[in-house]
């Protein structure tokens, strides 16, 4: 997927589905997080490490667009990329697809903050370094 430097697969569960047996709408959003969690796995040190550290990454916005839908026991691929760290902000960009069909696409937007105070904090040095380097040329999963 052009743009797109990471990417992680899922099996559609049984559980997944809707009465139409569909992928419910709800999960994508799911699919979202699972993205971006062994995304900062991957490059980062993981999403507990940044706890740890005593910042804790809050989701502000998010948007789906369904193009296509998935059904019980396709296996599907989330990418994402990682965009936009300014401050204590960050965006994440995800298109989900079966065999090189897109299903859907859409984005997260988050902030950063203290763990302690949930004041907003300055997404930290490290973390936007690993983001670059993530961005700049890893190979997909």
């Amino acid at each position: 997927m052009d743009g797109f430097r990471f990417s992680t697969e899922v099996a559609v569960r049984f559980a997944e589905t809707d009465a139409q047996g569909i992928v419910h709408n709800s999960v994508y959003l799911v699919w979202f997080e699972l993205a971006r969690v062994d995304y900062l796995e991957r490059f980062a040190g993981g999403y507990q490490l940044l706890r740890e550290r005593g910042i804790e990454a809050l989701v502000l916005e998010s948007h789906v667009r369904y193009v296509v839908p998935a059904r019980f026991g396709d296996r599907v691929r989330i990418h994402a990329r990682c965009s936009d760290v300014r401050g204590a902000r960050f965006r994440y960009d995800y298109v989900v697809e079966r065999e090189g069909e897109r299903l859907a696409d859409g984005w997260t937007t988050h902030a950063t903050a203290d763990a302690r105070t949930l004041r907003p904090t300055r997404v930290p040095a490290w973390l936007v370094e690993a983001i670059a380097t993530a961005e700049s040329g890893s190979s997909s999963s």
